[in-house]
């Protein structure tokens, strides 16, 4: 099922102002929950886990930062050629 543009630009919004700071909270008690690694180690795995977090999503944020591309242009021309007005 493919998502709208709209739907896709609402949940990218959603997963940035929710879920990656509850990604980012559950990611860092998971890692205190070890004895502290070397500090080589603990970068590694929070930089694993940055990237991890995206791969899922790449789907929803693909093109969001584009035009929107359902939208009539400014000109009021469609894409078929004709015009908003009928002529």
């Amino acid at each position: 099922m493919a998502l709208s543009y709209k739907t896709r630009r609402r949940l990218s919004l959603l997963v940035l102002l929710v879920g990656l700071p509850a990604y980012i909270g559950l990611a860092w008690y998971v890692v205190s929950l070890f004895e502290r690694p070397s500090l080589w180690v603990e970068l590694g795995v929070y930089v694993a886990l940055g990237v991890v977090w995206a791969l899922p999503l790449k789907a929803i944020f693909k093109g969001v930062g584009q035009a929107d591309p359902d939208a009539l242009p400014d000109d009021g021309s469609r894409r078929d050629g004709s015009r908003r007005d009928g002529s």
